[in-house]
């Protein structure tokens, strides 16, 4: 389960996140949130570079906690 005291540093200041300790870059977040989340510069880490707004990023954002399958994504951040 996703830990807020883990985010992967580039995370953008919100409720969604993604967890440092447990992403695998798998993609297959990106693929549900491409206009939330995206690779850090070396590729090695996913994270949110836009929190959602409304309520189609806000199912996209969810999806992608949704299928992730390291529980690596959640929305209980600040």
């Amino acid at each position: 389960m996703a830990d807020k005291n883990n985010k992967v540093p580039e995370n953008v200041p919100g409720a969604w996140y993604v967890d440092n300790e447990l992403c695998t870059p798998c993609r297959v977040c990106l693929d549900e949130a491409a206009d939330l989340l995206k690779y850090n510069a070396d590729e090695s880490k996913v994270f949110f570079f836009k929190q959602p707004e409304g309520a189609d990023e806000l199912a996209h954002a969810a999806s992608a906690r949704d299928v992730c399958p390291q529980a690596a994504i959640a929305e209980d951040g600040e």
